[in-house]
């Protein structure tokens, strides 16, 4: 492998391997149509995003005096997206024993209350970055805690590290610990300024984070939805419809409402950039919602199936009569791991459960594109289409002494080997799968050898 092609001086880089991304949604189109796939790429790079991609043999005369960065026999994609993930819950991922609202009491809100010390929340902050990058994360959509410091001590490391990230303080003013509670117009002050300070600041963008309809009052709500028509690019990040006792709790709790999403809906929260993260226990008429609202689903498994919330009917929500925008979610720390690709593979799990397929395909659809376009970031991120941020993941399938039996020859020559090679990369890849992890066309996690 040549030596790292990136002195400052320099605007352009090249990167050659095999790569793979996606140019349209697999669960609508065939893969030939929503699959790009070349087993022997150039990637240039200017000034951090995507020049052009193509065939290393159609463009190394082009590019002949530009040193290249070779990886021989991996598979190169671009940075995964999480669109649902708690930084402030990373110490507690694996807490056992709970369902959702017995969790929260036992160990979410006595974890979330260190975060009040803005020096933990920024040791914790930098761990969690670290760990997302260690895991192909380039982009992800954050919870940060009550405490509007924990939520400046997250976009201060992102900003260290030139990320793409979504986050904001969590409002909620009711059924929380005291310490943990805030009020409708202290959230709406703090989140304010949070969002004059942070959103559009480099790479980092805000979102209004009510907690969920259980945490916060029709005032708090009411206060959510004006932060919203005062910055209306500005995202909406929630909890929906997770656990059944929970929708029981919110019917008793908003008598007047005609579901959980109505309760948002009348708030004038379900919108474009409104983020649902699980949406269990839906219904067919709020899956209807959702898609006419053009508002975007993260989908948890491994934190549905840990804390026992259900299967979420991704088939429902992918449907061509009302189709909902789709991402995975990690949901760290319910959920019980950083990688969306163990993420992709539980997710495999649930269809299944469903007598339903998930093809790799649409797996890593949802990790990548799918995730930008739920996050409305698809001219931003998700591809290599050119003028794109350059994050970009380096996959090992012969990582493990099991995956390197499972794929002796790393390079898929066709779509249909591909498949297979993909699928096995997901039921038993991890974070030692990823081989380096790029931001903007850096290399920040890993190791280029």
């Amino acid at each position: 492998m040549s030596a790292l092609a990136q002195p400052s001086t320099e605007s352009l880089q090249a990167i050659r391997s095999a790569f793979l991304d996606f140019v349209d949604d697999p669960f609508y189109v065939s893969e030939l149509e929503s699959v790009r796939y070349i087993p022997d790429g150039l990637l240039v790079l200017e000034h951090g995003r995507v020049k052009e991609l193509g065939a290393y043999d159609a463009l190394k005369d082009k590019y002949a005096d530009l040193p290249v960065t070779s990886y021989p026999g991996r598979l190169i994609m671009p940075g995964f997206i999480d669109t649902h993930i708690h930084f402030s819950q990373m110490e507690m991922i694996a807490a056992y024993g709970e369902q959702l609202m017995e969790w929260l009491y036992m160990y979410v809100f006595p974890t979330e209350g260190k975060f009040k010390d803005k020096e933990y929340a920024q040791k914790i902050a930098a761990l969690f970055l670290d760990e997302l990058l260690k895991n192909g994360t380039t982009t992800a959509l954050v919870f940060t805690t009550v405490f509007p410091q924990s939520a400046d001590a997250f976009f201060e490391e992102a900003s260290k590290r030139n990320l793409r990230m979504i986050a904001g303080k969590v409002m909620m003013d009711r059924n929380a610990p005291d310490y943990l509670v805030d009020t409708p117009d202290s959230s709406y002050q703090d989140s304010k300024a949070l969002i004059q300070k942070w959103h559009k600041n480099g790479r980092l963008l805000y979102a209004v984070t009510p907690r969920f309809a259980v945490t916060s009052t029709d005032e708090q709500l009411e206060m959510a939805s004006r932060l919203l028509q005062e910055f209306p690019d500005v995202y909406l990040h929630t909890h929906l419809s997770e656990n059944v006792d929970e929708v029981q709790y919110v019917a008793k709790l908003f008598p007047e409402s005609k579901g959980y999403l109505d309760v948002y809906d009348r708030a004038g929260l379900v919108r474009e950039r409104s983020i649902f993260a699980h949406g269990v226990q839906l219904s067919d008429a709020e899956f209807q919602r959702l898609s006419e609202a053009k508002a975007a689903i993260a989908f948890c498994p491994t934190s549905n199936l840990f804390l026992g919330s259900g299967l979420f009917r991704l088939g429902q929500a992918k449907s061509e009569k009302h189709p909902v925008h789709v991402g995975l979610g990690t949901d760290v720390g319910a959920g019980t791991s950083f990688s969306l690709l163990v993420t992709a593979h539980v997710a495999y799990k649930v269809m299944q459960l469903q007598k339903r397929r998930l093809s790799p395909f649409e797996a890593l659809f949802l990790a990548t594109l799918g995730g930008a376009r739920a996050l409305y970031l698809e001219d931003k991120i998700g591809n290599f289409d050119p003028g794109k941020e350059a994050d970009f993941v380096v996959l090992n399938l012969q990582s493990t002494p099991l995956m390197a039996l499972r794929n002796p020859e790393p390079t898929a020559a066709s779509l249909k080997e591909l498949v297979d090679k993909v699928f096995s990369l997901i039921v038993m890849g991890d974070d030692r799968a990823i081989q380096a992890t790029y931001v903007m066309g850096k290399l920040v996690s890993g190791t280029a050898q």
